[in-house]
């Protein structure tokens, strides 16, 4: 077996027209249960897609350094012969194991295409606690759960659109209002909420131009491949997009971009945890914060666990 030392890339070291199939042949040379290491001086988000498109969901992607000069990315390849079911088919099948997963902080959305004993081998948290709470999921109290997973792909992107993205519309005006007067007010005793702030302002920009292209792209595109299978017609394909794999790619990784955005809000706000002298705008803040995570851990969910994946499987059928 080679060791860490033997499989890290300097990526940066390399012609850019060798450095994706030098990484996939590094890729491939792994047993499973084997790490890649790879630095890079930004950001190799696509390559993770292209990872994914080509060898499918067999390997877990780490960032165990994330910018601003370097990045540096572990691989590692899956034990196949494990459970292989992932966070975001499990909560796809029964969403009460989304509030499991919420108490021991494991990302079901963004992070959803790792197993259980990946998540909590990546956070510290004992497997077998979580698979124990897992095999009593029937006693989670919760509201009846919607049926998510039964639904046409046609009135699942409807339901996105009229449910999440109607509250993305409404909620962040009201974010972006409350996140400037209370920096402004608190800021000086308290410099994270400059820092909330702006990431409040980037966020809000990011999903509103996402959900635009969500409805007048994808979700279009989704529909048509849905209508195709369900009519038994040809799937005429888009000679400007080809696969509906290119635009989902570019969604998810937007969505990797707000929720580590949202990721940090909560770990530089102490969990949203309020300071003595907080006025009742903070409060509200805080508290519209967490609403809106909660929103966008589920708007995710749908999309990347649920949506996309049915629509990449259906237009594979149909090919």
């Amino acid at each position: 077996m080679n060791t860490a030392t033997e499989n890290i890339l300097n990526v940066t070291l390399l012609e850019p027209r060798v450095k994706h199939p030098t990484i996939f042949a590094k890729f491939d040379e792994l047993n499973e249960g084997e790490t890649l290491i790879i630095h890079n001086d930004h950001d190799p988000k696509p390559l993770y897609y292209q990872l994914l498109g080509q060898r499918g969901n067999i390997f877990t992607w780490d960032y165990l350094e994330s910018g601003p000069e370097w990045w540096k990315i572990k691989i590692s390849k899956r034990i196949l012969s494990e459970n292989n079911e992932t966070l975001g088919e499990i909560v796809a099948n029964d969403f009460r194991t989304a509030e499991i997963f919420k108490k021991y902080e494991l990302d079901f959305c963004c992070d959803g295409k790792k197993t259980v004993r990946e998540a909590c081998a990546d956070k510290g948290v004992d497997y077998k606690l979580v698979e124990e709470d897992l095999q009593h999921v029937d006693t989670v109290v919760a509201s009846r759960p919607l049926p998510y997973n039964e639904w046409g792909l046609d009135f699942l992107a409807d339901y996105i659109v009229n449910t999440h993205h109607t509250y993305v519309r409404k909620t962040v005006p009201d974010l972006r209002k409350y996140a400037a007067k209370v920096a402004q007010v608190h800021g000086g005793n308290h410099p994270e909420l400059l820092e909330i702030y702006a990431i409040v302002e980037e966020v809000g920009t990011e999903l509103l131009n996402h959900a635009v292209k969500e409805e007048r792209v994808v979700f279009p595109y989704i529909k048509e491949i849905y209508a195709a299978k369900i009519n038994g017609t040809p799937l005429q394909q888009n000679a400007s997009l080809g696969s509906v794999r290119g635009p989902i790619n570019l969604m998810e990784m937007e969505h990797e971009v707000v929720g580590r955005s949202v990721d940090k809000i909560r770990e530089i706000s102490n969990n949203y945890a309020l300071p003595e002298d907080a006025c009742a705008s903070y409060s509200l803040l805080y508290k519209m914060l967490e609403e809106f995570e909660d929103d966008l851990h589920v708007h995710v969910h749908l999309e990347n666990n649920i949506l996309f994946p049915k629509a990449l499987e259906i237009e594979k059928q149909l090919n």
